[in-house]
């Protein structure tokens, strides 16, 4: 008979493979079954998504500053908040809304699932990037790169997380509470 790949469930991520940089974690599920006479094959048994630890392994908190401002994609928010409910953690947070004004190629030729979301930037489109536990310093009260102190119409560069050729430039329009976009537009400073 045909028999199918059948796979594992995935683990949970692990933590960042290094502390104080941009760099990736993984997830991974194994094989239960190899596929035999032709079956299904096995699909990937790794994934990547792009992270940043803001504490280094001894629990000190990292001394560089990350500029230009980290984003990825607004949906991994609910999980950043319910981990930071969990630890105790969780300050009030902001947005703040730019307007793209240069992205880069790169954008466009995001192939991974964890990169999607990169597809929808495009120049001149209003954006909104949330502040939240981890990436809200305890001392200053506001995310790294989130043009706080900047001139009016001052161009800041972003780079999207997860796919280094995805960057650009954008001017800050107002800081908010909350943010009012829609979800292709939202996103999250790391």
């Amino acid at each position: 008979p045909v028999i199918p790949c059948v796979v594992s469930q995935w683990s949970v991520w692990s933590g960042c493979a290094e502390p104080c940089k941009t760099t990736y974690r993984v997830r991974r599920r194994h094989i239960i079954q190899e596929p035999r006479n032709g079956g299904e094959a096995c699909p990937p048994l790794e994934e990547r998504a792009g992270c940043v630890e803001y504490r280094t392994q001894q629990g000190t908190e990292c001394k560089q500053s990350l500029i230009p401002a980290l984003i990825t994609t607004g949906g991994f928010g609910k999980a950043r908040k319910k981990r930071a409910a969990a630890d105790g953690n969780e300050r009030a947070g902001y947005c703040v809304e730019f307007q793209l004004v240069a992205i880069t190629p790169g954008c466009l030729h995001s192939h991974h699932s964890y990169t999607h979301w990169m597809q929808y930037l495009r120049e001149g489109h209003t954006v909104c990037v949330e502040c939240q536990h981890p990436a809200l310093d305890s001392r200053s009260l506001h995310c790294y790169g989130d043009g706080s102190g900047s001139k009016k119409n001052q161009l800041l560069h972003w780079q999207a997380v997860g796919n280094p050729q995805c960057k650009g430039t954008w001017k800050r329009i107002r800081r908010l509470d909350t943010c009012s976009c829609p979800s292709v537009h939202s996103f999250l400073f790391i």
